[in-house]
């Protein structure tokens, strides 16, 4: 008769020691996320992640600009580190070569010269030569549009889908900013843009990826765009 109260006991007693195990194991699976969420945010393993992605990007869009012959660019879309937002970048591409300025009137100035001295050495028949459509050969004016409308088309930007420059989000916790040559600070919030030319050259810059007190700096090589992580923060070139 005695023995079945004891037996009772045993088995409640060994029913709430797993109980007991179950929630000890549950706490210490909570505080296993917490502690790795803590241990991410101190090493900035996140930011550090994202650096090495965006610096294969601009790989890949240093080498596709210049083998296709088009211009494209990097286009950053910067959070308000205060805000709930997160930062975004994607890749664009134009129809054809984007050339500076001063480029362009070289390019003008050529063409003009190359077609006077043709009409020098035609003679009248050369000078009457009129093109379908125009009254005589064109002046500086016109060409000077023709010129301006065909930059224009060529600088026209649309998405680049490559998969290896598909569009990217950062996580939450990492932010981002754009510094190049033609800025005298980083641009921090807002819209960034780095570009890639056809002849085999990028912008000078660098772009700087954090992570709480955690900072890697991307700086990038004009003529070969080659690009190095840092694991600090680099100041602004001066020059």
């Amino acid at each position: 008769m005695r023995r079945a109260p004891l037996l009772h006991t045993r088995r409640a007693e060994r029913g709430l020691t797993l109980i007991e195990i179950c929630i000890a194991l549950l706490i210490a699976a909570v505080l296993f996320s917490a502690v790795v969420a803590s241990v991410g945010a101190i090493t900035g393993s996140k930011a550090k992640a994202a650096a090495a992605e965006l610096a294969g990007v601009i790989r890949s869009l240093y080498d596709t600009a210049a083998l296709s012959g088009k211009t494209c660019r990097l286009v950053f879309e910067i959070a308000d580190p205060k805000g709930e937002d997160t930062t975004k970048y994607r890749a664009e591409c134009a129809e054809g070569a984007v050339t500076t300025s001063r480029d362009r009137e070289a390019a003008i100035k050529e063409e003009n010269r190359s077609r006077e001295e043709e009409q020098r050495r035609g003679g009248d028949e050369r000078r009457n030569f009129t093109r379908e459509g125009s009254g005589g050969a064109p002046g500086i004016q016109e060409l000077m549009e023709q010129e301006q409308d065909r930059v224009e088309q060529a600088a026209r930007f649309s998405s680049y889908t490559g998969e290896e420059v598909a569009p990217r989000e950062l996580p939450g916790s990492v932010t981002l900013s754009v510094w190049t040559r033609q800025q005298k600070t980083a641009v921090d919030q807002g819209v960034a843009y780095l570009y890639f030319f056809p002849q085999g050259y990028t912008e000078k810059a660098q772009v700087y990826v954090r992570q709480g007190d955690n900072v890697w700096t991307l700086t990038i090589a004009p003529l070969t765009g080659k690009v190095d992580i840092v694991a600090e923060e680099l100041e602004v070139p001066r020059s």
